[in-house]
């Protein structure tokens, strides 16, 4: 829910949380395009790949804090919600090097 501010009539409230909702909009819409941007006219690699997968974890965040209101929690929560997700991209990272380092030793001759 968006903080009301009680110094501001109904009206002026209700033109702010509409201000607000057009520069979230037009910040996702600025990320999409740029996403859009390096997905299509960069020529695939790691490191297009890379910036995509990133600003692509920006704009999750960013929607989780607007549209879920966890910006607005307080922290502790914040921390229990953001700690076991690290924890999860971190074994998926490490079992997909693993993987692939076990995969290069038993087939060395699939591996470019």
């Amino acid at each position: 829910m968006a903080h009301v501010d009680s110094s501001l009539s109904p009206k002026e409230q209700r033109s702010k949380n509409i201000q607000r909702i057009w520069m979230v909009a037009g910040l996702l819409a600025v990320v999409t395009a740029i996403e859009y941007v390096i997905a299509f006219t960069i020529a695939p690699s790691i490191y297009r790949n890379i910036v995509f997968i990133l600003l692509t974890l920006v704009k999750a965040a960013y929607i989780v804090a607007e549209f879920m209101h966890l910006k607005h929690e307080h922290k502790y929560l914040i921390y229990a919600l953001l700690a076991p997700t690290v924890f999860i991209f971190w074994l998926i990272l490490s079992m997909l090097i693993e993987g692939t380092t076990i995969f290069g030793i038993r087939f060395p001759e699939l591996v470019m």
